[in-house]
């Protein structure tokens, strides 16, 4: 019960790694706010979680408004009393060239992936230092902050701003004792990677990761759990890389 008593927000969590996360915290004894634009899909998740004797509701939330990010963390509260954890996770994907990839493109997928995590940083370390809460906020970066690969501009631009968003705000909330640590995912068995898919690029995908298979969201969740837990209380400012060792090498040609 690695988070017992605690509280954790979890943007984007009626599917993929959210939902695994939610499910895992929940199983660590943590009080849930699942949040989503998708209510049917939350809904359910807060059920699953509900059957197996946790605690949990469902906040639908826009991740891109920040008045509704500042309502999220008030639901989270006026419900149980406090919030310990926010793993600002919601994020979409957009496969297209360069070229092709407009500005429409590129502000729909920023707006998400990383004003959604601003948001939701400033909402929830706002409230933490309100309550006197030694807190950790959690952001979901990715592999693609760091190196550089084709079709997904937007998506690029916005890891990278999530990486430098996680250090600078563990260094200024640190005085309030709210760290704030992020993870770094290559590809993941989501709807992410559907562009991928639909562009027969998946079998490419699994080959750039160590293990050559896709990453398992559970796999991430169990990541997120334990940086959310005092277990990781010296993990400050760094973002955890879950990549299969997608980082660390390249070849598309192993034995």
């Amino acid at each position: 019960m690695k988070l017992e008593g605690k509280v954790g927000v979890i943007t984007g969590s009626a599917d993929g790694i959210g939902k695994a996360t939610a499910l895992r915290f929940a199983k660590e004894g943590a009080k849930v706010v699942v949040s989503d634009v998708n209510e049917k899909l939350g809904q359910k998740v807060v059920e699953q979680i509900k059957e197996s004797g946790g605690e949990a509701i469902f906040v639908k939330t826009d991740v891109t408004v920040f008045e509704e990010m500042e309502a999220l963390v008030e639901a989270a509260v006026e419900t149980f009393g406090s919030i310990d954890i926010m793993f600002n996770n919601a994020g979409i994907g957009m496969n297209k060239p360069f070229l092709d990839h407009g500005p429409e493109d590129y502000h729909k997928v920023v707006n998400v992936n990383q004003h959604g995590v601003y948001y939701g940083m400033l909402a929830a370390a706002r409230k933490m230092k309100e309550l006197g809460s030694k807190g950790v906020i959690i952001n979901n970066a990715s592999v693609f902050g760091f190196v550089g690969t084709l079709g997904i501009a937007g998506y690029q631009a916005a890891k990278g701003a999530v990486v430098m968003l996680t250090k600078h705000g563990a260094l200024e909330l640190a005085p309030f004792g709210i760290r704030v640590v992020g993870v770094g995912p290559a590809a993941v068995n989501t709807n992410i990677v559907e562009g991928y898919r639909q562009a027969g690029l998946l079998e490419y995908m699994k080959k750039q990761q160590m293990g050559r298979e896709l990453i398992e969201p559970e796999e991430i969740a169990s990541v997120v759990t334990f940086l959310a837990s005092d277990e990781a209380r010296v993990m400050n400012g760094s973002v955890v890389m879950a990549d299969d060792g997608f980082a660390s090498f390249k070849s598309d040609i192993r034995p």
